[in-house]
């Protein structure tokens, strides 16, 4: 008996040694670790032009939902196992203002407008307007020129919009009623908003399109370039500038301090994306960030504007709290 209890402890040690080593070459020390919250077009632009540039098998890229990671940034800090980040800014520059965790970019960008020195913008997303016309059409609907107007009972339970506490595409919502309207008047108009939406608020920014797409609403908010290209694309989908204005946010690319061999490699990696990727990202997410950079007219938002304060995480808390209170006074 006390040979078999020998012969499993032995064996039990032995798998444990072998489970550790494991870990261990599972990490892949010498690889760059790249956090990433971008979708899947943007995710397989980024992996292209690393590998035609000579970085293949040389990185690990691991996709997380913006919550997520902007959790493990703010808590974690440079002690989070990336390298590499590309996130929201804001999320970026709370996490750094938190920790000071971002190495300073050591090349030029040529950016249109200035941004912190620890980041670069690799992609924007604009808001907008879009409806089915068929829909519209068949209802005998307005089209409507404002987020207010979406309030009218005519448009009960026909309009889907992403929800803030969920998706960044909701806080661009958030933005143009707050900013047009005030906290006061601005809580009255998401209130018949969110009423008037019934079961259509959406956890992702792009389901609202997908339910414009499918008839089963006439009317959505969400990213202004999805609408436009279903149009070019001759689906029976139209796309409105609203009058509270078309507002953006950025994900960006950072270099996490790690004071090891590989912080230089993730820096070569981040120019390579900034100057070697926007041309594919730009057709995805058509907003000009940088000099030389063009679009065709139609993407060009034409009431662009931008939030009074900076877009901080504080700032999305308070954001949402304003919608949580606005979808409480619903249900009194």
């Amino acid at each position: 008996m006390k040979k078999v209890f020998k012969s499993t402890a032995v064996t039990l040690l032995l798998i444990t040694i072998i489970t550790i080593l494991q870990a261990c070459a599972s990490k892949e020390p010498d690889k760059v670790v790249i956090y990433t919250n971008s979708d899947e077009e943007a995710i397989e632009v980024i992996q292209n032009t690393l590998n035609k540039n000579g970085y293949e098998n040389q990185y690990i890229l691991q996709s997380f939902g913006t919550s997520e990671l902007g959790g493990k940034l703010m808590t974690e800090g440079s002690e989070i196992e990336a390298d590499l980040v590309t996130m929201s800014s804001y999320f970026i520059e709370s996490a750094q203002e938190k920790h000071n965790m971002f190495e300073d970019i050591t090349f030029e960008t040529n950016s249109l407008k200035k941004y912190q020195s620890y980041y670069a913008p690799i992609l924007a997303i604009t808001g907008a307007l879009f409806i089915n016309t068929e829909v519209i059409k068949e209802k005998s609907l307005p089209i409507p020129t404002s987020i207010k107007d979406l309030t009218k009972i005519e448009y009960k339970n026909l309009v889907s919009i992403p929800n803030i506490l969920d998706s960044s595409t909701g806080w661009l919502l958030t933005q143009a009623i707050i900013s047009e309207y005030g906290m006061e008047e601005g809580g009255i108009v998401l209130k018949g908003l969110i009423e008037n939406c019934g079961p259509h608020i959406e956890s992702s920014g792009s389901a609202p399109i997908k339910k414009v797409r499918s008839g089963e609403v006439a009317i959505g908010f969400g990213l202004r370039h999805q609408a436009i290209n279903d149009k070019l694309e001759g689906k029976p989908i139209d796309y409105i500038d609203p009058n509270e204005g078309n507002f953006s946010l950025t994900e960006s690319i950072a270099v996490v301090k790690k004071d090891d061999n590989k912080t230089k490699i993730a820096m070569e990696m981040a120019e390579v994306i900034i100057k070697e990727a926007r041309k594919d990202l730009i057709k995805n997410y058509p907003v000009i960030l940088y000099e030389g950079e063009d679009i065709s007219q139609e993407y060009k938002a034409i009431n662009s504007k931008e939030f009074k304060e900076p877009l901080k995480v504080k700032l999305l808390e308070e954001h949402q709290e304003f919608f949580k209170k606005a979808r409480l006074a619903l249900n009194k």
